[in-house]
């Protein structure tokens, strides 16, 4: 017997109301979805939304067909889900989210809709539906996109691939090997392994770990913090800097504070970031005590005779009285015990600074009472356009410095000169200046340092014994036009230079971008190994790029160990001429993924941003890994200028053999902007606006987001995260960040997964609080112990992790009072082991600011 049409006061409100908002739904996926399929992506999102529409206007209507047309979509899209992300968990939620929830409500209206039998019929759907929620939820904290652990995992031997050097040389103790205690330089050592030979706390007792001391410095800049710092520990006290450069003593067991100078570093100096990574710590060498005079007349006498004459096993040598000391010794000789160790570092505001590492009183015979200006030579600078925001290197007792030159102002901006001081007496020893190669002091008066060349911003390190230090070069001023470009710094722009720190000059170099107009510029330090080759052990270099490419080079030839190979790489854009045919891919190790990008790729919280995000992929130029930048479209980068790997670099297990690798994962969606839309837009470098007026003034914007770069055709515009506006989300698929473990001989991966979680982040710019392991951008690097832990905060849920090195799995955890955008170390005082963190958070990270300097330990002995 046939039922009824029921009435429209049986049918009710509720298939109404949900039939409107199907129907809203809908009208967003028709819109968005007849864009799309114009620029020639996916059809789905039309035919989604038609069949939704269909759906709404039925529901409304009160015909029960209104839920069977909404069942098609809902069983269509699951198809199309499964076909294009096959069981790709976070390529599923957005593409299912929205339609599961509808599908419940629409569900609930059945028994309005059809006969009462239908009730039963309803709540199961419903109940299936929501049980999918929850599922789906619990699954979101299951591991996604983890790889390993390997079975053969290499095992801790003395002898796995010894340490460069001495695994943590003493600056000016000519290659001495510190204590085990302690932690002498930004990587622990010269050859910056990030290593401690240190095994108290281990996996067995980490979880027992707690605050043993927490210094706050006072120094909160209320813009662009991000102080970065690495503190070191020698002897029983902690030395560190903060944001504003002012330097900290700590007493190392306690926290407690010994002294601290500050050089007033003014806000107006500070640029992109107010960041100082850390302080160098260096032993002065003892003057030679006097020999009798006897002695002398006897060496002036032995001078003149002919048997001291040279010969070619005998080279001629000019005698030096030995009762007289050389201008360095005499002046450390005239401050008395005074600076005999002291603390230098670098400011933001482009000084040298020298501090007795007992007192904290700057060095009388260091420059100028204790400060040397690095500007000297370079002309007119702005206060904010030059910057030394990593510790320096000395090796063989001179101090090698670069320095920041703030991007995206002018392509004439201050030099990029490589300068080295005398540690003791901060006199100039020499200057690089690629553009003056046959000077190698300051320029004659009334000229400068060659303007726009390549600087070095982050942190060198050096060979005690080769007298070389590893530059990782950065890029030419105006980062994304490359036409202006002189032939003398072309070979230098992104790459790994070699200075020989006796004469000033490159040994070698190596580069890894070909005319970069991507912002590569080697960021990380180069970390010294002995490398195992089939002859046996090299010196090696170790270097990581922001292209993800890991690159083995003999270090004293730079001289690849393991294969470089030039690749075909995509033509065109703006400045066509310029582009390089290939460009270099390592073939022993790459973080970067090993695909390009597709529409697929495309994310977000719901199937409407994440249509936003395919179109804008669709209407962008995209070529796949170096794609050219383009003028009034945009282009997509990827990976994006923070990596793969930034300033964070790697840590490296001697005695395993294992490199621990944190990354980024994640593209930039830039533009080239004409210079008359720049100049309509107001953008102007810094000094020819207000403080607050700039773009790189506002907050945590990216590097690049409003760029003028003044002396080109153009302007950049940088979306550093390609987020979408409103939501705040990316538009890439997790994850946006992961670490791995690498074997060192042989470039296999060990283990890799996602890392950082969404605690601290969410839509709209609110946590979610939820500890799924999503992965995070990050910047910082991680430490590595004996006893196999690796320490590293440097994500943005604000958390510091102790993970196993052999599994890769997070043993301990805390939350931090602000982010952890710093690299941690590991030291031992008074038979404790400490891990130390400085937490200051960082803007451009969106991490919250602070001023923390935490140290961790197991329960003091009774």
């Amino acid at each position: 017997m046939a039922t009824a049409p029921r009435t429209g006061r049986e049918i009710g409100w509720l298939p109404r109301i949900v039939g409107v908002v199907v129907t809203l739904a809908a009208l967003g996926l028709l819109f968005g979805g007849i864009w799309l399929a114009v620029v020639g992506g996916s059809w789905y999102y039309l035919l989604a939304g038609i069949g939704m529409l269909v759906s709404g206007v039925l529901l409304v209507a009160g015909r029960r067909a209104g839920a069977w047309w909404y069942a098609a979509v809902f069983v269509g899209t699951l198809a199309w889900t499964i076909w294009e992300s096959g069981l790709d968990y976070w390529r599923w939620v957005p593409r299912l989210d929205v339609v599961l929830v509808l599908g419940i409500l629409v569900a609930l209206t059945l028994p309005r809709l059809d006969r009462p039998a239908a009730r039963g019929t309803a709540w199961g759907i419903a109940g299936a539906g929501v049980l999918a929620l929850v599922v789906a939820f619990v699954l979101a904290f299951a591991p996604h996109g983890v790889t390993g652990p390997v079975d053969d995992f290499p095992a801790a031997t003395a002898s796995t691939v010894a340490p460069a050097i001495s695994s943590g040389s003493v600056p000016g103790a000519s290659g001495a090997t510190q204590p085990d205690a302690d932690w002498a330089a930004y990587g622990r050592g010269q050859d910056a392994l990030r290593y401690t030979p240190l095994a108290q706390i281990d996996r067995d007792n980490v979880g027992d770990l707690e605050r043993a001391w927490v210094y706050r410095t006072g120094d909160l800049p209320e813009e662009r913090w991000g102080a970065e710092t690495t503190p070191l520990k020698v002897g029983d006290t902690v030395y560190l800097c903060s944001a504003r450069n002012i330097m900290i003593a700590l007493d190392a067991a306690s926290g407690e504070e010994r002294w601290r100078y500050d050089p007033q570093v003014s806000d107006d100096a500070i640029p992109y970031t107010a960041a100082c990574r850390g302080v160098v710590y260096y032993e002065t060498p003892a003057a030679p005590t006097p020999a009798p005079a006897a002695t002398l007349e006897t060496e002036a006498v032995a001078a003149d005779a002919p048997s001291a004459r040279s010969t070619p096993e005998t080279p001629q040598t000019t005698p030096v009285p030995v009762d007289v000391a050389p201008p360095a010794l005499a002046d450390a000789a005239a401050d008395g015990a005074l600076c005999r160790t002291r603390i230098l570092q670098g400011t933001q505001d482009s000084r040298l600074i020298a501090v007795d590492a007992e007192t904290g009183t700057p060095c009388p015979g260091f420059g100028d009472n204790g400060e040397v200006d690095i500007t000297e030579g370079m002309g007119d600078v702005q206060p904010y356009m030059t910057a030394i925001n990593s510790p320096p290197v000395i090796v063989q007792g001179v101090i090698v410095t670069g320095h920041q030159v703030t991007d995206g102002q002018y392509r004439w901006a201050p030099s990029g000169v490589i300068q080295g001081f005398d540690a003791v007496t901060g006199e100039l020893r020499w200057a690089w200046d690629m553009g003056a190669p046959e000077r190698s002091g300051r320029p004659p008066e009334g000229e400068t340092y060659t303007l726009g060349t390549p600087n070095m911003w982050t942190m060198a390190s050096g060979d005690e014994e080769l007298g070389l230090v590893y530059l990782p070069m950065g890029n030419s001023a105006a980062d994304y036009w490359s036409s202006s470009r002189r032939p003398f710094e072309t070979p230098y722009t992104t790459a790994l230079v070699a200075i020989d720190v006796n004469t000033g000059k490159p040994a070698w170099h190596f580069q890894t971008v070909h005319m970069d107009v991507w912002d590569y510029d080697l960021g990380s330090q180069a970390t010294l190994v002995d490398f195992p080759t089939d002859t046996g052990t090299v010196p090696a270099v170790v270097l990581p790029s922001k292209q993800g490419d890991i690159y083995i080079l003999d270090r004293r030839t730079g001289e690849p160990l393991v294969g470089v190979e030039e690749r075909p790489a995509p033509q065109g854009g703006e400045e066509p001429e310029m582009r390089s045919p290939t460009q270099p891919h390592s073939l022993y190790h790459t973080l970067r993924r090993d695909d390009d990008l597709t529409e697929r790729d495309m994310w977000g919280m719901t199937p409407y941003d994440q249509m936003a995000c395919r179109i804008q992929f669709r209407q962008a130029s995209y070529q796949g890994f170096y794609t050219p930048p383009t003028a009034n479209q945009r282009f997509i980068e990827y990976p994006g200028y923070n990596g793969g790997s930034d300033w964070g670099g790697v840590a490296i297990d001697p005695h395993r053999g294992v490199i621990v690798a944190n990354y980024n994962d994640m593209p930039n969606f830039n533009e080239l902007v004409p210079r008359e839309i720049a100049d309509a837009r107001g953008w102007l470098p810094r000094d020819q606006k207000s403080v607050r007026g700039g773009s790189m003034d506002q907050g945590g914007s990216a590097e690049g987001a409003g760029d003028p770069q003044i002396g080109t055709p153009f302007a950049i515009d940088v979306n550093a995260g390609w987020r979408l506006p409103f939501t705040g989300l990316l538009c890439k698929e997790p994850p946006y960040g992961g670490i791995r473990a690498i074997e060192l001989a042989t470039g296999r991966t060990l283990w890799d997964r996602p890392f950082g979680t969404g605690r601290a982040n969410g839509p709209f710019g609110i946590p979610s609080m939820l500890p799924v392991d999503i992965g995070t951008p990050n910047n910082g690097g991680s430490v590595i112990t004996a006893s196999g832990l690796v320490f590293i905060a440097a994500a943005t849920d604000n958390l510091i992790r102790a993970i196993d090195i052999e599994t890769g799995e997070t043993v301990w955890s805390d939350v931090l009072p602000a982010g952890g955008q710093a690299t941690p170390m590991v030291y031992e005082a008074d038979g404790r082991e400490y891990l130390v963190i400085v937490a200051s958070g960082h803007h451009f990270m969106e991490t919250p600011n602070g001023d923390y300097v935490i140290a961790y330990a197991l329960p003091a002995r009774e």
